[in-house]
């Protein structure tokens, strides 16, 4: 079905991308604007508008746009998705790559919800129906640890505890040459790649993003990398660690060496997230979960080590 609208633009978005416009005023997506744009969909008095063409206030805005079927959670058991722990406030699973935190447009593959619900266990049916109960994502390319809220006051206080910055999330990562310090903090801006809807960069008008690394091991060609996350931005640490100019291994997308990646028999980027801690909804003790390497990361660091690469 076939939808239009014709909107002005006030004064509080002036020099607003077009994409962050129509997220603004018509609750799109900034991935769907995109989309909208890209399919010739956008004008700006009367012209044809790209995703990235800033607009002034005052200029009147005409979209048109197909609708799209929402996501919904289809229930479908994901081997390999570990339950780490459950009690009846939240449950904290071990997430395979390859499985989505949540289901979205275009993406047909397993979720942790649906893994869930195939599991019998319910969740907190708070958030957007695709996403009840879910707190945090993970990229579909990356493993480990994600807590997920079974009640509605658990996924309250979970939902706080992330935006508050109380939850300790730690993660691994094998990365390209040696970091230089060893030890430190990129603190840069995160927002929207402006040449391509599907990635992000560092980008003045960013949302704040810092990530903390220190260095584990080092290797002839990579290091073996442990990142605290002050922040939860959307590809957070492929993006700073790529513009620190030590891309994850395994992550083509931003700028890895892909000869490196299949050397070690990787077809994903080599990271992961090992430790997750906060504070439990119900008790308020501080609980602390662990999750080993996944045999594809555990393999290519054996590689790495024995410098056989």
């Amino acid at each position: 079905m076939r939808e239009s609208r014709r909107v002005p633009v006030p004064d509080a978005l002036e020099g607003a991308r077009v994409d962050q416009a129509l997220a603004r005023m018509l609750g799109f997506s900034r991935t769907f604007a995109a989309e909208v744009a890209a399919a010739g969909g956008v004008l700006v008095d009367g012209r044809a508008a790209g995703k990235s063409d800033r607009v002034s206030a005052g200029s009147w805005i005409d979209v048109e746009w197909s609708e799209r079927a929402e996501p919904t959670v289809v229930a479908v058991e994901v081997p390999g998705l570990g339950i780490v722990y459950q009690d009846d406030h939240l449950v904290v699973v071990d997430k395979p790559a390859g499985v989505a935190a949540h289901p979205s447009v275009g993406w047909e593959g397993p979720t942790v919800p649906g893994a869930l619900l195939a599991a019998g266990i319910e969740l907190s049916t708070s958030g957007a129906a695709e996403r009840q109960g879910i707190v945090h994502r993970l990229d579909v390319g990356t493993s480990g640890l994600m807590v997920v809220a079974k009640t509605e006051l658990a996924y309250t206080l979970l939902k706080r505890a992330f935006k508050d910055r109380t939850v300790d999330k730690v993660y691994h990562t094998v990365v390209q040459g040696l970091p230089d310090p060893v030890v430190g903090t990129i603190d840069a801006p995160i927002g929207r790649h402006p040449n391509h809807s599907w990635k992000f960069a560092v980008t003045p008008d960013g949302k704040d993003a810092v990530t903390h690394y220190e260095l584990i091991e080092a290797f002839p060609r990579a290091s073996l990398v442990e990142v605290h996350l002050e922040t939860g931005r959307t590809h957070q640490i492929r993006v700073h660690m790529a513009a620190h100019r030590h891309p994850c291994v395994g992550d083509p997308l931003y700028g890895s060496d892909p000869t490196l990646a299949e050397r070690l028999g990787l077809t994903r980027q080599w990271l992961h997230a090992h430790r997750l801690a906060f504070e439990h909804p119900a008790t308020g003790e501080r609980v602390e979960f662990v999750s080993p390497y996944p045999a594809d990361l555990a393999h290519a660091l054996e590689l790495l080590r024995d410098a056989r690469v």
